[in-house]
């Protein structure tokens, strides 16, 4: 540092000043200070910083699960469900800029003290926390460390806490329509799990869109949001009503498997039954057809719960702020 200093002509107080970001420094100073920091090579020591700053630059992305059968099928969730890459992707784009790093931490129910004890320990500045489960217990133990958190929906309950969500009910009410106007009238619908805020809302915008439109009596079986879950209720779907001619599945990842199974029944996407998605992840591309969805822009909603945390963490005492998405349909070819 005190080559720096030096070579910049101010004091060692100033550069480290400047390091450590600090808003009482003239601009002119501070470039003159970051052009010998370039000159020089010089590379900030990160432990002594975090003990002037207090802070970690990390941030951790916590993925809560409900409980797992084993460890395979759980991380397999994780790591292969587009929804989490895209959330990760979008976080970290965000977080670059303010030199912050993204610490990915999977849990369950099992693991919650772990998570919780890690968190009190100090490594992260803060949470964008994945729980979507309304039971969960997680973000209310969060909240009661005092960290700053931002969660990735709705809380089911009532807490303070800063949110990112998309209009989940207006999505399942723009697939409705989308199929009723395309001619389809004999619809039935396969939800996300219904203790998931998301799966519920999305269930009951579709049903109630429906319901407005001479369509009160709608089938669902109820998903878990997997390709073989899509698969097995569309087979159940069509077991049970042979005639229907328009699908809402409320993931991509499910209608892939759900396309499987009205096919492999030899009913042709989208002539004898259109098919709609929710998310416009990857998976929508993987299907053939491809998959007519609905979008919810998960990247842009990482990236505001990042830029969301990033000023609770710069603010403390910030009052909490709800985002809320506008989802949109992409048409494709399976309706």
């Amino acid at each position: 540092m005190d080559l720096v200093a030096a070579a910049a002509g101010v004091s060692r107080a100033t550069v480290s000043r400047v390091i450590n970001g600090a808003a009482n420094v003239a601009p002119e100073i501070r470039d003159a200070v970051q052009r010998a920091i370039t000159r020089t090579g010089y590379v900030p020591n990160v432990a002594a910083r975090s003990l002037v700053t207090r802070r970690s630059n990390s941030v951790a992305l916590v993925i809560s699960e409900p409980d797992r059968p084993d460890d395979h099928s759980f991380l397999n969730r994780i790591f292969t469900d587009p929804y989490f890459g895209r959330v990760t992707a979008g976080a970290t784009g965000a977080l670059r800029p303010h030199d912050v790093h993204l610490v990915v931490v999977p849990t369950d129910s099992a693991d919650h003290h772990q998570v919780v004890r890690y968190l009190r320990q100090g490594h992260v500045d803060g949470v964008l926390l994945i729980s979507s489960h309304g039971d969960d217990p997680l973000p209310g133990q969060v909240l009661a460390l005092g960290i700053p958190a931002v969660l990735s929906a709705r809380p089911p309950g009532p807490l303070s806490v800063s949110y990112v969500d998309v209009d989940q009910r207006l999505g399942a009410q723009l697939a409705a329509q989308h199929l009723l106007d395309r001619g389809c009238r004999r619809l039935a619908t396969i939800s996300g799990p219904l203790d998931i805020p998301a799966g519920a809302e999305r269930l009951d915008g579709f049903r109630s869109y429906l319901a407005g439109h001479g369509l009160p009596e709608v089938p669902a079986v109820v998903g878990d949001f997997t390709r073989a879950g899509g698969e097995a209720a569309a087979h159940r779907l069509l077991a049970e009503h042979p005639d229907l001619d328009g699908l809402f599945v409320a993931s991509d990842l499910m209608a892939e498997g759900a396309l499987r199974a009205v096919q492999d029944l030899g009913r042709r996407v989208p002539d004898q039954v259109a098919v709609v998605g929710f998310d416009d992840s990857s998976a929508a591309l993987e299907c053939r057809p491809p998959l007519t969805t609905v979008r919810q822009p998960v990247e842009e909603m990482a990236a505001e719960m990042a830029e969301l945390l990033i000023a609770h963490i710069d603010e403390p005492g910030r009052l909490p702020r709800s985002v809320i998405f506008q989802p949109t349909v992409v048409v494709r070819e399976s309706a």
